[in-house]
């Protein structure tokens, strides 16, 4: 088995350990288009001829672009970040304040991995004035991710990023592309909204305009469409015609480490086909 590549930053519901069950869905394409990037693990384990990853998450995708085009320069600058004296909350926390201050694109995608890194859990999370508030994470020594920061630009020469949603993402396949979706999840209960890693949230009726324009690209562009989300009622009545797998993976459900129980998931594949719901 080849072994996978990591992507740089700690990611919410990144997709490492399903990379393999993905890649078994994924149809053959030129382009594959991701209207939810994240970290980008599906991207960094696939092998199509050009990529357009998307997300709403500006700091994301100026960070991708600035390692793409800077890629020597940015990884012997954000390496002074990552030294003892920066693993101090009175550091973070001025990086913190200097990322909220400052507009410098270069600047912000230094303070981004930097926060990223160092900040609890990796979460990325914003208040109402869009300024980054996660706490410090107090690690014991944060991991520069030099090697995939290389591995990540090398293959960003075959991806244009764009800050666009899902829905103008979808507007730009052409009939051939392939689309992989991986939305903030529906909620496994009308509680848990921990599934909204981006301020500007993702609603039901998101889920569902998502699961049309799924069926729309496949049925009536030639798009192949590739979902993921949880495996709910509300998600196998959303995705009714496409062909399902469930799976099972272990989620941190709490923000106790040890707070971790198997949640069943569901991937779906628009083919521009009607299947029963029978699971494969």
């Amino acid at each position: 088995m080849n072994k996978k590549n990591r992507a740089f930053l700690k990611w919410a519901g990144g997709k490492f350990k399903l990379v393999d069950t993905l890649k078994e869905f994924l149809p053959e394409g030129e382009r594959l288009i991701e209207p939810f990037v994240g970290a980008g693990s599906v991207f960094l384990n696939t092998d199509y001829e050009e990529y357009l990853l998307c997300d709403i998450n500006q700091d994301l995708i100026n960070l991708y672009n600035v390692v793409k085009k800077q890629p020597d320069f940015y990884i012997k600058e954000a390496s002074k970040l990552f030294v003892e004296s920066m693993n101090e909350k009175q550091a973070y926390y001025a990086i913190r304040e200097k990322f909220n201050q400052t507009d410098d694109a270069f600047e912000r995608s230094l303070y981004f991995l930097y926060l990223n890194r160092y900040g609890f859990n990796g979460l990325c999370r914003y208040n109402r004035k869009g300024g980054f508030n996660v706490p410090f994470g107090s690690f014991k020594k944060p991991y520069f991710p030099e090697k995939e920061l290389q591995f990540f630009a090398e293959k960003a020469q075959k991806a244009e990023f764009r800050c666009i949603g899902y829905e103008q993402a979808f507007e730009l396949a052409t009939s051939g592309d392939v689309i992989y979706c991986d939305p903030p999840y529906a909620p496994l209960s009308t509680t848990a909204s921990f599934t909204t890693y981006v301020g500007a949230g993702f609603s039901l009726d998101d889920q569902a305009i998502l699961a049309r324009l799924s069926r729309h690209m496949a049925m009536e562009k030639e798009v192949h469409v590739v979902v993921s989300n949880h495996d709910i009622p509300l998600t196998r009545e959303l995705y009714h015609g496409a062909r399902l797998r469930q799976i099972q993976v272990q989620r941190s459900i709490s923000q106790k480490g040890s707070s971790r129980k198997k949640v069943n998931e569901l991937i779906a594949l628009y083919d521009g086909k009607y299947h029963k719901s029978d699971l494969t």
